[in-house]
């Protein structure tokens, strides 16, 4: 399969193993925190890795409107990167999203023509040509630019990929009004409005090649090079069940009636979006004047419209939708009033003065963009977050500052790939104290993976007994862990500060020990 090389490629496809795991440090609280939404303010590809240990394969859908890089630079984001860079921005940042993602998961990327097809290239490498889905064009401008030099733009680009095409669910869209209207029952048929189509097929079956006889008597023989759709036998039945329409005269090219009440309510959707049922630019940035007093907005907003269309197709109410681009916040805000859980991400104090005041109206029941479509009345909460220290120093020694939760989720993911159950659902919370309050629920035993029980002595789990606060492994701890699992009857894996027991003593219990920080390997 083809690849792109540009300057620095092989660096770009380094860079997400070097990118340190950080703890997501709580800022605020919206309505209610445990809703399970996030706001998060940092960098993106930094975000990302942090949050791999704890929502790694369980985001359904992820929806990212990336910088263009078209020269029509704004104040928010650096709009203007030179290719290479840019392709080196995309590519980490691609990885760490597809690892995110669910196995019947969706990504859905916005760009233009100036690095859309450089995109498709890239992401045809990330997650897959055969998991290529679609390129949905959307029609982001009703009017025409007269002053353009060639073409006036007017659509945008947006590339579906799934994580795995062969588990990948989309939904089908309601029929519209329009659609329905096409129904017409001319005849006065019984079973109701119909439509009608095209009797044959575009290439010559001799056994489908015969003449049909009308109602005023004239015979009808396919176009020359086809044939009919049906055998003779088929035809005639579907001629006694007044099926075929010759016309009000009887005259007519015969055609197939099909009724609307036989059709299935739902439709497949198109890959052209046109701005009436997906919204334009300038909606969307009438859309983002009403919620920030900031008139420097970013230049290609996406209206609620064009992300409550992903999304319908997409999820289903409580599934997880994730945004690492989020500008001005409308993923979030959609992925809300649809009742769906969200992940944002956003750098720099944008997050804070531009997506935490309109995600904070929105739970307070704003009521521009899709709520009334959705019947929004406000409800439900976020957290507001901030990347903060390493999880790992640079010499490999864990950081002073953590605690056990946030650990114990890295060394799971680490040793098993997938997220933390016990904090994956409701997001990362406050470091918790060990002993005491919500420390309290917590234990060494961080669950069963396969056959192995993995455990973590770190931070006193067990108390303050010798030595070095139950961090070692000792018999009389051994007896407290055994005791938590009794029935356990596969391996067990224990990371510690030190083991006081015996090779042969271990082998027997079937127990591997790793000695803390030194034998941590987090990808």
């Amino acid at each position: 399969m083809p690849e792109l090389n540009w300057l620095g490629d092989r660096k770009a496809k380094d860079a997400a193993k070097r990118v340190p795991y950080r703890l997501l440090e709580p800022m605020a609280q919206v309505g209610d925190p445990a809703a399970g939404n996030l706001l998060i303010q940092g960098d993106n590809l930094d975000a990302l890795k942090s949050l791999l240990p704890l929502y790694a394969g369980r985001v359904k859908c992820i929806f990212i409107d990336p910088p263009y890089n078209t020269r029509s630079a704004f104040e928010h984001y650096d709009d203007n990167l030179e290719h290479s860079q840019w392709l080196s921005m995309m590519y980490p940042r691609l990885e760490l999203l597809r690892e995110l993602l669910a196995e019947d998961g969706s990504i859905w990327v916005t760009i233009d023509d100036n690095e859309g097809h450089y995109l498709k290239v890239m992401m045809d490498e990330v997650f897959g040509r055969k998991n290529f889905v679609a390129n949905v064009v959307w029609q982001k401008k009703y009017a025409v630019k007269n002053d353009s030099e060639f073409f006036s733009e007017s659509h945008d680009h947006i590339l579906v990929y799934a994580k795995n095409g062969r588990e990948l669910k989309l939904y089908r869209e309601q029929r519209s009004e329009e659609q329905e209207g096409r129904y017409k029952n001319p005849d006065d048929d019984s079973r109701g409005a119909w439509t009608s189509g095209p009797l044959q097929r575009n290439e010559f079956r001799e056994y489908a090649y015969f003449a049909i006889t009308g109602p005023s008597g004239r015979e009808h023989f396919p176009p020359k090079g086809t044939s009919w759709r049906y055998t003779k036998e088929k035809m005639a039945e579907l001629i006694e069940q007044d099926r075929i329409w010759f016309g009000a005269s009887g005259n007519n090219v015969p055609r197939l009636k099909r009724f609307l009440a036989e059709v299935a309510e739902t439709v497949a959707p198109t890959t052209w979006w046109d701005y009436a049922v997906a919204g334009h630019n300038d909606q969307a940035r009438r859309e983002a004047k009403v919620l920030t007093e900031d008139v420097d907005l970013f230049g290609t907003p996406k209206p609620e419209l064009l992300v409550r269309r992903i999304l319908t197709l997409a999820t289903n109410p409580n599934d997880l939708v994730l945004d690492s681009f989020l500008g001005s916040g409308t993923t979030a805000a959609v992925a809300h009033k649809m009742g769906r859980r969200w992940i944002g991400i956003e750098m720099g104090e944008h997050a804070r003065t531009h997506c935490l005041p309109r995600l904070t109206k929105v739970v307070e029941g704003e009521q521009g963009g899709i709520s009334s479509a959705v019947n929004w009345q406000g409800g439900g909460g976020f957290r507001f977050m901030r990347l903060g220290e390493p999880v790992f120093e640079q010499d490999g020694r864990i950081a002073p500052s953590v605690r056990f939760a946030p650990l114990a989720a890295y060394l799971w993911f680490a040793e098993t790939r997938v997220p933390w159950e016990r904090l994956s659902h409701a997001g990362p919370s406050p470091q918790p104290s060990p002993r005491g309050g919500e420390g309290a629920e917590l234990s060494p035993l961080l669950g069963v993976h396969g056959d192995t029980a993995i455990v973590l002595l770190y931070n006193g789990i067990l108390g303050d007994r010798r030595p070095q606060g139950g961090n070692v492994l000792t018999h009389a701890v051994w007896q407290d862990i055994h005791a938590l699992l009794p029935d356990h009857t596969g391996s067990w894996l224990v990371y510690g500060e030190a083991s006081r027991l015996q090779p042969a003593t271990l082998k027997r219990l079937n127990l591997t020990f790793k000695q803390i920080p030194y034998d941590i390997r987090v990808r």
